[in-house]
């Protein structure tokens, strides 16, 4: 049986009050607050794009909170940078962990602070000895001088939570340290975990993995939308009450509700498996099968790491290593190897990062929407302004493209105009399957409005839509039908009339089944 340490009205090592954050056109935080006892393990919980991360970044130095306090063992505090926060005793360790692999393990945990002889010389015998005086702490027996790129990815986990103990860590943020590990691998970090609350440190959990409190939380903490919803002992909550708290809102997303699934097949996928290049990795993809009819939007859900965009970028030719699996668009088979070969069958991918992958940023809007058919803007070989204008006009009129005309730079578009330059480029393909990876991430509400709209629209003019979300009301509005991804695997899928917030986010939970919710 766990053992949940007892509550006791002690000063928090921690506690941030009402901190409010906001990035332009995006409130990510509107007055929250957490609170972290010594020797207990506060679960930090919400759904992705609940302000989780955003806190944590603030708590870790990585950016200033726009108001709000921070209280680090009873004196207010305000890091300028994640050395500062290390330095006063609150380190973070990230779901992507932040090593140089080809330097050792005892050069990574003393980065940037290596102690030095007389002459100014590294000492690597003293590096080498204090490495691992800490890492037996953490019962880890290892040469820290062997390259870290040669280690697992859990031993890697506690290089990175030693280099932390190194700074005599006071508070301990831990963000989804699971999503990588096998299960032996994850009880010998909870183990770990035992190990540092008996030793006083306090520790923020962030995990889409319920099944996991149970053995190592104190405390919960909820957030959704950017907002505090409710903070109390773990014991005192059940499981399906986490979720309501997590997931409790009102749908807001409006859809006409009128589209007719004709019932044609326009992309048929079946088992299709894709491992990361990581030596060691979980598989990515396990065996996925669906199909996607003409006129049809089909959601796709799940947590951080269950493998949506890597599904979209197998689809697009845009991910390597897989391993088995079949595709045919419109009847015609053939797994792209290359996004090229995909625009070819007929497949757009409007991306999550519409300003990293998705656009040509100091371009203007034309050229951006004649990128991936180039072939229709030429004259003899040479680029056709007028092509590439009247083009711009007729697809960026489609998408009702504000801007002062084709030249403007997308860059000094607002978000929900650089949205809908992506999907003008992709509707100037003339696609018939036209996948979408967050559409409406970052921009306000009136321009999500306008991209619902076109949703529809674009189901209603025969497209067949893949739409990755992490919004439920969003997903649960626009989708004829919804596929739940969890851990690379396929879980379950719902009709409309199915699909219920509680039923997607209970079968996302990874070891859950959909529909379960105890």
């Amino acid at each position: 049986m766990p053992h949940h340490a007892e509550p006791k009205p002690t000063q928090p090592v921690l506690e941030a009050t009402d901190i409010v954050k906001t990035f332009p056109g995006v409130r990510a935080l509107g007055g929250v607050s957490l609170r972290v006892e010594r020797g207990r393990l506060n679960a930090l919980l919400g759904e992705n794009g609940a302000g989780k991360s955003t806190l944590m970044n603030i708590l870790a130095g990585v950016f200033p909170p726009d108001s709000g306090e921070i209280v680090l063992e009873g004196q207010p505090v305000r890091f300028t940078s994640p050395r500062a926060a290390q330095e006063a005793g609150v380190s973070i360790i990230h779901q992507e962990l932040n090593l140089a692999p080809n330097l050792s393990v005892a050069e990574n945990m003393f980065l940037g602070r290596e102690p030095r002889n007389r002459l100014g010389l590294v000492d690597y015998t003293r590096m080498n000895r204090d490495a691992t005086v800490l890492l037996k702490r953490l019962n880890l027996d290892v040469d820290p001088a062997r390259p870290v790129e040669q280690l697992t990815v859990a031993s890697q986990q506690v290089v990175e939570i030693a280099r932390a103990l190194s700074f005599n860590s006071k508070v301990l943020i831990l963000d989804e340290p699971t999503s990588a590990l096998s299960e032996q691998e994850t009880h010998a970090l909870f183990s770990l975990i035992a190990q540092l609350k008996l030793e006083g440190v306090g520790l923020v959990y962030i995990t889409h993995r319920l099944e996991e409190l149970d053995i190592i939380a104190d405390d919960i903490t909820v957030f959704r939308d950017g907002e505090f919803i409710e903070a109390k002992p773990y014991v005192d909550t059940t499981r399906h009450e986490l979720i309501r708290l997590m997931v409790g809102r009102d749908i807001v997303v409006e859809s006409s509700g009128d589209r007719r699934v004709t019932g044609k097949t326009l992309l048929e996928v079946r088992g299709l498996s894709l491992r990361s290049a990581t030596k060691g990795a979980r598989p990515v993809l396990r065996d996925i099968s669906f199909e996607l009819a003409r006129g049809e939007v089909l959601g796709v859900f799940g947590l951080m790491g269950a493998g949506r965009t890597e599904l979209l970028q197998a689809l697009f030719g845009a991910f390597g290593h897989l391993t088995s699996g079949e595709i045919a668009v419109d009847g015609r088979p053939g797994l792209p190897r290359s996004p090229a070969e995909a625009i070819g069958a007929g497949i757009g991918l409007a991306p999550e990062d519409r300003k990293q992958d998705g656009l040509a940023l100091s371009m203007g809007v034309g050229p951006n929407i004649s990128l991936p058919c180039l072939a229709r803007v030429l004259t003899g070989g040479l680029l056709s302004k007028a092509k590439e204008d009247a083009l711009a006009e007729r697809y960026g009129g489609r998408m009702a493209i504000k801007s002062a005309g084709p030249r403007q730079a997308v860059r000094t578009l607002s978000g929900g105009n650089q949205q809908k330059v992506v999907l003008a480029k992709w509707l100037a393909t003339e696609p018939k399957v036209l996948m979408l990876d967050e559409p409406t991430r970052g921009i306000d509400i009136g321009a999500k409005r306008e991209i619902y709209t076109l949703i529809d629209e674009l189901a209603a003019s025969g497209l067949g839509v893949l739409m990755v979300s992490s919004e439920l009301p969003e997903v649960l509005a626009l989708s004829d039908r919804i596929l739940v991804l969890s851990e690379g695997r396929l879980i379950a899928e719902f009709t409309r009339d199915e699909a219920t917030d509680d039923k997607l986010l209970a079968a996302a939970l990874p070891t859950t089944q959909a529909g379960s919710a105890a």
